[in-house]
């Protein structure tokens, strides 16, 4: 069963904190005190919405601890596309600078 108690409530602030500093327009659905429930949403500066939830604890390294979202936003192809478990500057930056 997945778990989730990496995700604090500090990792959930720097998280917002690296989508601000991004530029980006986002909101939660409220549930970080529950995150296998929790989801971001993020519209990217082409208007583009970015569904980011916290990847559950198998899908986490010791190697790269601070990896710890991932996001998928249908209009980039057709389909879903998943992006890998990043940490949150990466998936901000990723996020911000994918070409429209």
């Amino acid at each position: 069963m997945a778990t989730f108690a990496h995700i604090t409530h500090e990792r959930c602030a720097q998280f917002t904190r690296e989508l601000t500093v991004a530029g980006l327009v986002w909101h939660d659905n409220g549930h970080q005190d529950d995150p296998k429930f929790l989801a971001f949403f993020v519209t990217d500066p082409h208007g583009r919405l970015w569904w980011v939830t916290p990847a559950a604890s198998h899908q986490t390294s010791a190697s790269c601890p601070e990896a710890l979202w991932q996001a998928i936003c249908e209009e980039l192809v057709p389909g879903v596309a998943t992006t890998p478990v990043m940490s949150a500057r990466m998936l901000a930056a990723h996020m911000k600078d994918d070409p429209a």
